[in-house]
């Protein structure tokens, strides 16, 4: 069991999952006929090792934890269809299993320490990344405008659940921006579908002729593109911690971004804001360093 994932015994179904999950593996290996290696550490939310399938072509094989964002992960790795994305190979919906390639050699967006460079390779992902969803009848993604008034009627209630950790004036002008940002429509008119999470972890170097760098992990919504940029602003979180001067950092980084896609500033910042405070804020616990990154936001 990879170090990490003992934090979803916090979870009431949590303990049930982890005493399932080497059962899981060994099915998944013997339906795709793989040789299991050892699994990357630390695990954060799912198990993720790297195999050999029976031709020899390295692979990964990915199980998450049954919860809602992950749910349609393998759907939208088969709709990007390797276009600046890891290719899905396989995926077994009843165990949450997903086979994709193997990205070489691999290293992570965090590797190229020039955060500028890695903001301008980071853009080029989420452009190649950004089509049209299938018409809603024929796609099973999430929306970003329903997930978006979810956060506005829930976010009140977690703050007073986490003994309002912060100034209620951001709370409040967060709430205000997703009705103006929802009642405005999507920045020019046309929705894509989403990646929610690209951030340095989750872009990975590719072998030549694969674009450079493929996104992994995605948590897909259907919404517009000034919303996908919010992990990335709030990135190389430690990094920002112990910066004497974080704000001017993400207020450049909003400014590159912004020009780099050619989307309406505010719009992002305002998107990055929500963002940072509806995955700051959890059901069970807050992140503080999550929360800080929206409070800068607000002054970028």
């Amino acid at each position: 069991m990879p170090a990490g994932l003992d934090r979803w015994r916090e979870r009431p179904d949590g303990a049930a999952w982890l005493e399932h999950l080497p059962g899981l593996v060994t099915e998944c290996c013997a339906r795709w006929d793989l040789v299991l290696g050892a699994p990357f550490e630390p695990a954060t939310i799912s198990y993720v090792a790297p195999v050999t399938r029976s031709d020899g072509t390295p692979a990964v094989l990915k199980v998450n934890f049954p919860e809602p964002e992950s749910e349609h992960e393998a759907a939208a790795l088969a709709h990007w269809d390797g276009a600046g994305a890891v290719r899905l190979l396989a995926s077994d919906p009843g165990r949450r299993a997903l086979l994709v390639e193997r990205c070489a050699p691999g290293d992570q967006l965090w590797s190229v320490a020039d955060e500028a460079q890695a903001d301008r390779q980071a853009a080029a992902v989420l452009r190649r990344l950004w089509s049209a969803p299938p018409p809603p009848a024929g796609h099973p993604f999430r929306t970003l405008a329903g997930e978006a008034r979810r956060w506005a009627d829930e976010l009140p209630a977690r703050w007073q659940r986490h003994a309002r950790p912060f100034d209620r004036a951001l709370l409040d002008r967060a709430v205000g921006w997703i009705g103006e940002l929802l009642a405005s429509g999507a920045e020019g008119g046309a929705e894509v579908l989403l990646h929610q999470d690209l951030h340095g972890g989750n872009a990975l170097r590719a072998a030549r002729g694969r674009g450079d760098w493929l996104a992994i992990d995605p948590k897909p919504l259907a919404g517009e593109r000034a919303f996908d940029v919010a992990s990335l602003l709030r990135d190389r979180r430690p990094e920002l911690a112990a910066d004497p001067h974080p704000a001017p950092r993400i207020r450049r980084r909003v400014d590159r971004l912004s020009e780099a896609l050619d989307l309406d500033r505010e719009r992002m910042r305002r998107w990055a804001v929500v963002h940072a405070l509806a995955w700051g804020l959890g059901d069970d616990e807050w992140f503080a360093d999550i929360v800080a990154c929206a409070e800068w936001l607000a002054r970028a």
